[in-house]
């Protein structure tokens, strides 16, 4: 479990001056802290609330997929989000999420991270954690939004019937890997990427930086699954940062769902 000593040291000197601090919702066990960062923000909680947990019992993925959360082994975290931004905007979240979530385990563990649009972090061809963005608006403003990532930590072993083999970032670094400094390198990144939605050209860099460090983005053969399913090689992200897929009857813009390597 996190030793809660540890953090609040790690708070004090990691994030102390961003918006999260001392607002950390610790719980051993919960159902999924995106139901908690929801249920919160909806009691009137402020923006930078952060929900995390040892444990999730009913964690969630994209698509109503679970996501398994065994005790103690990942980094499973929501944070609470006020953007003063219209809800155009509001798919530039799951990309900016992403750069984040790359940068802290780059930061803390030197591995380098493959983004899979629109929603997965993966190491070579392991997934290793994966990012679910729940907003809420009120006409044409963004009221919040909950942004819930986690990444495998300690797991040494998975499921051979996952749909993409999975990974932890131990097994990657070949050594511990603590989940403080994880958490604490996420919230530092995840403020300065998800304020930068709000500047004027937000979804030309996003999107330029997103395909920098995706290898899915431009040029991939893949599958579409969901309501836009269909087949073709992806063609970059449009102004709200969907993604373009030529396809055999001309360019699809995808703006749900996933994507697979095409066999």
């Amino acid at each position: 479990m996190f030793d809660l000593a540890t953090l609040e040291s790690s708070e004090q000197d990691g994030i102390a001056g961003t918006v999260f601090a001392g607002k950390l919702h610790y719980s051993a066990v919960t159902g999924s802290t995106n139901s908690d960062a929801i249920a919160a923000a909806r009691r009137g909680a402020p923006h930078g609330s952060v929900f995390f947990a040892d444990e999730q019992n009913a964690g969630r993925g994209r698509g109503d997929h679970g996501w398994h959360s065994a005790a103690g082994e990942g980094l499973y975290v929501s944070t609470l989000l006020r953007p003063q931004v219209t809800s155009d905007r509001l798919p530039l979240i799951p990309l900016a999420s992403g750069l984040a979530a790359a940068e802290a385990i780059g930061a803390v563990t030197a591995l380098a991270v493959d983004l899979r649009w629109p929603n997965d972090l993966l190491i070579g061809p392991r997934k290793t954690g994966g990012i679910l963005v729940e907003a809420h608006s009120e006409g044409s403003s963004a009221s919040f939004a909950v942004v819930g990532i986690g990444i495998n930590v300690h797991q040494q072993s998975f499921s051979p019937d996952l749909n993409t083999p999975a990974t932890s970032l131990d097994l990657e670094a070949g050594r511990r890997i603590s989940r403080q400094a994880l958490l604490v390198a996420l919230l530092k990144s995840l403020e300065r990427e998800t304020n930068a939605i709000a500047e004027e050209r937000a979804a030309a860099l996003i999107a330029a930086r997103v395909e920098r460090v995706s290898t899915w983005i431009r040029g991939k053969s893949v599958e579409v699954h969901g309501p836009q399913a269909c087949s073709g090689v992806t063609a970059g992200l449009d102004e709200h940062g969907f993604l373009l897929v030529y396809t055999d009857t001309g360019t699809i813009t995808v703006q749900t769902g996933g994507i697979r390597i095409r066999h």
